[in-house]
């Protein structure tokens, strides 16, 4: 038995998976983001293990047994996010997610400091990133910038507490803007540049390596008979990636969670940070990602229904009783709520819903919100094709995944073929369970097998054509915008 965990940004999810690579039983539990100011994102290190521990305890509901005969663990998590120790390694602060946008003024420090930056790294420097953080922190909170002992990642937060092992992925590494993606080590020049050193970074190894192994309390806390192995495991794009079995050069997904990926395999390291793409290590050796990427996709839905107090599989249904003139004469939304990466690198991009009259209700707008997360995810494979990455089909993973017509729409509006698949919405936890099985000596070609699709969406050419002026109004309005009014608040 292998377990996966994925610590998201709103949700941890657990995943129990056989020898037979069949699932066995899988939990979640939810997740806060703290916002003390506008454009900040913030969570408490301490409730991604409580959060960890209740996802495994509703497992061990589910599958006593089966947990208990766990042989490794694998993790996956959100990119990016900064937990800083002391030299007692206790948290310093509250860790600074992915989608705050306090250091924008850093990501241009970091430029200038660093002039090979693009060339090593593969990435612009956005706030999103980890070195700019540090950056922030040295200038804002210089007594704590002095007391970091040990920056770690979020899933690697969940390892120390585990093992007592510090040690990250290069997948995840990747997206810290230390890291030499192509060399697959840290980068002493980069590191340098922010005032850091390789000391407090931690050991690197690859997401299909032993990385540890849990404490015997930790085990005994979970129920598991015998300490198990730890995997370097991934970020949680490249975990999805080996959930879905997206390992060989040209294989792609797009995931529709918090933020919206779409990922392209590749066998060599071609940064092309011109189109804002990521150019990232993969959890598995000798494989490199290029990615687009929007800070808000599932996201946008979930605040949409929180605002029109409606749950999603309610909203969801009133949206597809909408007739094709309605769905025509819907609002066109832009989907920027924290700002976005792909392919704009614009952190004070707007969100904005556009065209509303009183004739609009809720699921015309709730429409637009679906309709504008594609219409992002469209030009984010148009900068991937540009860059020369270009997938026939794309299996479609995360909570998204969930919505047969949110779907459709994706393949109308990228004019590609969208596959989902079983379990598609928790890919990523079955994909650091994966790299936990190979850890422990599993052979790649049985682990890392290509799910069988549920469905698979073609596009509609009418739909097509019909969606084709709605982008490009959506694509003049992110041109034609005002100044935000976050711009004058961070």
């Amino acid at each position: 038995m292998y377990l996966g965990i994925d610590l998201g940004t709103s949700e941890i999810k657990a995943v129990l998976l056989d020898g037979d690579n069949r699932p066995l039983a899988s939990a979640g539990a939810a997740l806060d983001v703290s916002r003390p100011r506008p454009g900040w994102a913030e969570q408490d290190p301490e409730d991604w293990w409580r959060a960890a521990c209740a996802a495994v305890a509703k497992l061990r509901e589910q599958a006593p047994a089966a947990l208990a005969a766990t042989r490794a663990v694998g993790l996956s998590g959100q990119m990016h996010g900064a937990v800083l120790l002391d030299n007692r390694d206790r948290v310093l602060r509250p860790a600074i997610l992915w989608n705050d946008l306090r250091s924008v003024a850093e990501c241009a420090e970091l430029t200038a400091a660093a002039p090979r930056l693009h060339a090593v790294a593969g990435n612009l420097a956005m706030p999103g990133f980890t070195a700019p953080k540090l950056r922030w922190l040295a200038r804002h909170e210089p007594e704590g910038f002095r007391a970091v002992a040990t920056v770690l990642l979020p899933k690697d937060y969940l390892r120390l507490r585990l093992s007592g092992d510090k040690i990250t992925d290069t997948s995840d590494a990747s997206g810290t803007l230390w890291l030499d993606v192509g060399r697959r080590d840290w980068s002493e020049e980069l590191l340098d540049a922010g005032g850091l050193s390789r000391r407090q970074m931690p050991r690197l190894v690859e997401g299909l390596a032993p990385a540890g192994r849990l404490s015997p309390a930790a085990a005994a806390a979970w129920g598991i008979a015998r300490p198990p192995l730890i995997a370097g495991g991934a970020g949680d794009g490249a975990a999805s990636a080996v959930g879905i079995g997206a390992i060989a050069p040209g294989d792609g997904f797009l995931s529709l969670g918090t933020s919206g990926v779409i990922f392209v395999v590749d066998d060599r390291f071609r940064p092309n940070p011109a189109q804002a793409l990521h150019a990232f290590c993969h959890a598995l050796p000798r494989r490199w990602s290029l990615m687009s990427v929007m800070l808000s996709a599932a996201s946008c839905l979930r605040w949409f229904c929180r605002l029109a107090g409606v749950d999603e599989a309610t909203l969801l249904t009133e949206i597809e009783r909408l007739c094709p003139a309605e769905l025509s004469a819907a609002p066109v939304f832009l989907p920027y709520l924290s700002g976005e990466r792909t392919p704009h690198n614009d952190p004070f991009a707007p969100g904005a819903f556009w065209g509303l009259s009183q004739a609009h209700g809720r699921a015309a707008l709730g429409y637009a919100v679906l309709e504008g997360v594609a219409f992002g995810m469209a030009d984010g494979l148009d900068a991937l094709r540009a860059a020369g990455a270009a997938p026939r089909a794309l299996s479609l993973v995360g909570g998204g995944a969930r919505s047969p017509f949110w779907a459709q729409l994706l393949a109308d509006a990228l004019d590609t073929e969208i596959l989902t698949h079983q379990g598609g919405e928790a890919c990523a936890a079955l994909g650091a369970a994966r790299l936990g099985w190979l850890a422990d000596g599993g052979d790649l070609g049985v682990v890392c097998v290509k799910p069988s699709p549920r469905t698979l969406h073609a596009p509609d050419p009418a739909r097509l054509q019909a969606l084709q002026a709605r982008l490009r109004h959506f694509r003049a309005l992110y041109q034609a915008r005002p100044p935000s009014l976050a711009e004058t608040l961070i």
